[in-house]
């Protein structure tokens, strides 16, 4: 996939892993969400004309989504996949552990500031999506390998594999598997 369209798919993906979808931020990019399967560089492009058609239908026809949102990225009392990657790498399962401390420093060290407004760990999947963005963006591909592999490859398939058996939300299980399917690409 060439640098630019894997730029633009992490760019959507990690906004609609880190923002509800009624926010401002997503609102202009669900048409390009919904038309991903255009991408000519998919592997499996049936996989993702499925994922995408159940994308449409959820944004057409569940109200629910942002109260699905919130149960998944935010919390309705005990979160049930959590989007951090420190729960999944750490010890005692927390936030704000060991690998989280350095994916920051990776972070620092490369000059990645990633402003959003909100006060949450750099380690949620969808921040890591917008930070391999950035690194795309500016053609610093080494960069972007080792946040792949040292950051993000160390967690994610535990968490998209639980997030695509979710019973909460089709919505958000049809964008784990496009997630998946994205990061295998890469």
């Amino acid at each position: 996939m060439n640098s630019t369209n894997s730029a633009i798919l992490a760019k959507l993906l990690g906004a609609f892993f880190y923002y509800p979808p009624d926010s401002q931020m997503v609102k202009p990019l669900i048409a390009a969400l919904l038309h991903l399967d255009q991408f000519p560089e998919w592997q499996n492009p049936s996989l993702i004309n499925k994922q995408c058609g159940i994308l449409t239908d959820e944004i057409n026809n569940n109200p629910e989504l942002d109260y699905q949102y919130s149960v998944l990225f935010e919390g309705q009392g005990t979160m049930p996949i959590p989007p951090w990657g420190s729960v999944y790498l750490d010890k005692e399962h927390l936030l704000m552990g060991e690998s989280q401390e350095r994916y920051r420093q990776f972070l620092k060290q490369h000059g990645i500031k990633l402003n959003t407004g909100m006060n949450e760990p750099e380690d949620q999947f969808g921040l890591m999506l917008l930070a391999l963005a950035m690194l795309l963006d500016k053609n610093k591909t080494d960069t972007a390998k080792q946040l792949i592999t040292d950051h993000l490859q160390t967690w994610s398939s535990i968490y998209l594999d639980r997030l695509k058996q979710n019973n909460i939300s089709r919505f958000y299980q049809a964008l784990a598997v496009i997630a998946e399917q994205y990061l295998q690409m890469l």
